[in-house]
């Protein structure tokens, strides 16, 4: 059975009350529509994921990293919006027996939950549910009071998940009766089943929703320290954060030697309590001889976000007498971006010296230090 997704993210978020569109909103270091990005793309049923967007919202989704996701520009209502999504998987003649529904302002749901959506989606539609717990009145004419049995109601969730051929011809068929929602299309709940959803995948609908995710998310910012110091000797290569710099004298080591990349790695371990660079990639391994710390960096950086971490800022010195760091600041701070996948805001490199004093300062070695500031998601 295939399985796709369409993440909904096209709103105007008006009651959101924000210059930033709701699903471009930060949370730590990611965006409400990373966070649920970064849940599906682990759920290995799910092969294809296509976000819905608004055309004036491209420049936001244009940042975000991740490439394991189709852009389908949305329409002015959610049902439009949906509808586009699905005619763009049929005509672009996508394998797809089932299509979970998911709004980008839900970003609080649990894997389990679509695990459970995923194993219950056999031969009917699946939707979430928990019960109404508060008292429930609605108001009469001539200012009477009903009071209601709220045993009688539930609230409904997203994900949900469809026959895909089924939903398609309800929004072709049945458009008119969609209120809220695509379940509002299921005329019979013969087909239907509910599963218990989850109180803390709520729907962020204005700011207090918003302080309520950040609470419940409980994020906690770590720190850790990276040193590295490398021999200068010729014959080698020098590579400082991944860019190969032009100099007679190159850096000693199992690997390229790049004590900027080596600190970092370092930094990032320590903040994350998973030891260090050369616990993770032993210099007495032989498939390690020579490699590109580019390499190195790019496993942890997929190892720590499996577990939650993301990166938040880097603080890197770079203490050599040659070559003079402010040259290839830029580029350095560039390539640092795209392999740790963070914004280049987020790095900041100094360059030292020793004053001429030392090993450094007769350029026989190069030193690097960093600060790493992690931010865990619970």
């Amino acid at each position: 059975m295939s399985y796709s997704l369409i993440l909904l993210a096209a709103g105007n978020s008006k009651r959101f009350s924000h210059r930033t569109p709701k699903p471009f909103i930060k949370i730590g270091n990611r965006t409400l529509l990373e966070l649920s990005l970064l849940k599906f793309n682990n759920i290995k049923q799910i092969k294809n994921i296509f976000v819905v967007i608004n055309k004036n919202h491209l420049k936001y989704i244009n940042k975000i990293k991740s490439k394991k996701f189709t852009k389908v520009i949305g329409g002015r209502t959610r049902q439009e919006s949906t509808f586009r999504a699905l005619k763009f998987i049929k005509r672009k003649k996508i394998k797809c027996s089932k299509v979970l529904i998911h709004d980008s302002a839900r970003p609080n749901f649990s894997p389990q939950l679509i695990h459970k959506i995923i194993n219950n989606s056999n031969k009917k539609t699946v939707i979430p549910k928990i019960p109404v717990n508060d008292a429930l009145k609605s108001i009469l004419k001539k200012n009477k009071l009903l009071n209601l049995t709220r045993e009688n109601f539930f609230l409904t969730q997203t994900p949900q998940c469809f026959n895909f051929r089924e939903i398609l011809n309800l929004h072709l068929e049945k458009k008119f009766l969609y209120k809220d929602d695509d379940f509002s299309l299921v005329k019979t709940l013969k087909k239907v089943k509910f599963i218990k959803g989850e109180k803390n995948n709520f729907k962020i609908t204005d700011q207090e929703d918003l302080k309520m995710l950040k609470n419940y998310m409980n994020l906690k910012n770590k720190f850790g320290i990276g040193f590295d110091v490398h021999r200068l000797v010729k014959g080698r290569k020098l590579y400082l954060g991944g860019l190969n710099i032009k100099s007679k004298l190159g850096t000693l080591g199992h690997s390229d030697g790049d004590p900027v990349l080596h600190s970092i790695t370092d930094a990032i371990l320590g903040a994350c309590n998973m030891g260090d660079i050369g616990k993770m990639f032993p210099d007495k391994d032989k498939k390690f001889k020579n490699i590109r710390s580019t390499i190195l960096l790019k496993k942890v950086i997929e190892k720590i976000k499996s577990r939650g971490f993301n990166i938040n800022n880097l603080d890197v010195n770079i203490i050599t007498q040659a070559p003079k760091i402010n040259k290839y600041r830029k580029k350095i701070i560039r390539n640092i971006s795209k392999l740790c996948e963070i914004s280049e805001d987020k790095i900041n490199i100094k360059g030292k010296t020793t004053e001429k004093l030392g090993v450094i300062g007769s350029e026989k070695a190069i030193a690097t230090e960093v600060i790493a500031s992690i931010i865990k998601y619970d």
